[in-house]
């Protein structure tokens, strides 16, 4: 074998040392070595530094949606109590007694009996007025009486009971085309 032969089956080590050996410059470094590994650092840099980025930014994303929704439900809870006071206050106004008492103070009475007006015009039931009940009134107090004279006290005069409209008799009504 010649001494060339053995140089190329030689290991790397083996040659630097006979190189070293032999006063040889020391061997340039590949360029696809170090050089070639570079790139790959910064591209695995600028992934974890964009993958840093976006979760900063999904996490704020997300605490800001959950203080939006946090506010919205505190005032769905504000409106629908408001909600169920204003149904508290409409169901106070439309019971039966609230809508009599009411009715007594704008001066409406109690209807009489029924009149119906069939298909043909004529009409059913008769037709009255409806009256008044008689309002309780106070049983008056009288004043203790005076030893000596005075002026006697003059009775309360008692209530008008109200006029009876004039009643009107039902005109029947045709609809043109029927």
């Amino acid at each position: 074998m010649t001494k060339a032969g053995k140089v190329a089956t030689l290991t790397r080590g083996q040659a630097a040392r006979i190189g070293r050996a032999l006063g040889a410059r020391p061997a340039r470094p590949r360029p696809g070595g170090q050089a070639a590994r570079m790139p790959f650092v910064l591209l695995v840099v600028a992934l974890l530094a964009g993958g840093l980025i976006s979760l900063l930014l999904l996490n704020s994303a997300l605490n800001e949606g959950s203080f939006q929704l946090t506010r919205l439900k505190k005032e769905t809870t504000a409106l629908t109590d408001e909600e169920q006071a204003l149904q508290r206050d409409v169901d106070a106004h439309s019971a039966p007694d609230a809508l009599q008492r009411r009715a007594r103070e704008l001066g409406l009475v109690p209807g009489g009996s029924p009149v119906f007006i069939g298909p043909d015009g004529k009409v059913a039931g008769s037709v009255s007025v409806a009256e008044a009940p008689p309002s309780p009134t106070p049983a008056p107090t009288t004043p203790p009486a005076q030893a000596g004279p005075g002026p006697s006290p003059v009775p309360a005069a008692p209530p008008v009971p109200a006029q009876p409209a004039p009643t009107a008799t039902p005109q029947s009504s045709q609809t043109p085309g029927r």
